[in-house]
């Protein structure tokens, strides 16, 4: 039973015997004229993120080396998005159909999942509970989480070999545990800056992009998946099941987004300049009154 569901955009004529596409219209493991959009998609995906994202690694191991403090949670965020790439830079390169690369490239996916979570629920502790947060806050507290974040995607992947007839419904179930959190996460952090004095407005708006960025994450790239996985492969068209894989490649570059507001600086001068946009609207109404 392949992980990744029958997939229809790749793999779906593979011969189960010999791992080899039978089809001679294959863009490598990618089938078919979706399957060509697909294979497009993928590489621009990877030609755009990869060096991105090792652009991103390079600024953190900087921050490191100046005596920063480290962003556990976001290092390990951006290692799960380089596995993600990996893999996909191995189904447009192999021309046989090598399964392991889904196992590795849901696993890196399921993990950045993880890795959002923390990082939620850290800017969550940071506002609502800071005292606790920060005496509670050690190296080997943040360690022990990143290594259970590692772990937890694998015993996913176990469970759904062993009951390989409800791997759609163990998928969607893990995709969505974590909607819930994002959601109560950011609801407490409003709460709690609502009645925060000590935290500027700069860093109220910069608190609030974060949870917002990881919000629209999960519900433009992961909620169509789920959906998908929980109607049925029999209900989905193949169109629909093509838009789902894309949004779903296209959340390493969406981690991205989520980094840069995390970053001071270039957090600041994008939420600076969307305040000025909002703020020339508002006054051009009252120019024309005038």
């Amino acid at each position: 039973m392949e992980f990744h569901m029958n997939n229809t955009s790749w793999n779906e004529s593979c011969n189960s015997t010999n791992n080899s596409c039978k089809t001679p219209q294959a863009f490598q493991c990618f089938q078919g004229s979706e399957g060509f959009i697909l294979y497009v998609f993928t590489w621009i995906i990877i030609c755009v993120g990869l060096p991105l994202i090792l652009l991103a690694i390079y600024s953190l191991c900087s921050m490191v080396r100046k005596d920063h403090s480290a962003p556990v949670y976001v290092i390990n965020l951006l290692i799960s998005d380089t596995i993600q790439f990996l893999c996909m830079i191995g189904w447009v390169a192999e021309k046989n159909c090598n399964s392991i690369f889904l196992y590795i490239y849901h696993y890196g996916l399921f993990s950045g999942v993880g890795f959002m979570v923390c990082i939620s629920l850290e800017r969550y502790l940071v506002v609502a509970w800071p005292l606790w947060y920060r005496f509670r806050r050690t190296i080997k507290t943040s360690v022990v989480v990143c290594v259970l974040v590692w772990i937890l995607p694998l015993v996913v992947i176990i469970l759904a070999q062993i009951a390989a007839h409800v791997v759609p419904t163990i998928v969607a179930i893990y995709l969505l545990l974590p909607l819930p959190l994002f959601i109560f996460f950011l609801g407490g952090t409003l709460k709690a800056l609502s009645g925060s004095i000590s935290v500027s407005s700069d860093e109220k708006r910069r608190i609030v992009a974060v949870f917002i960025v990881v919000l629209l994450i999960y519900i433009l790239l992961f909620l169509p998946r789920i959906m998908w996985l929980l109607s049925g492969e029999d209900k989905t068209s193949s169109r629909s099941i093509l838009v789902s894989n894309i949004l779903r490649q296209l959340s390493p570059l969406a981690d991205l987004i989520l980094y840069i507001f995390m970053r001071k600086g270039a957090a600041d001068k994008i939420l600076a300049s969307l305040c000025c946009c909002r703020m020339q609207l508002q006054e051009s109404p009252d120019e024309q009154h005038e």
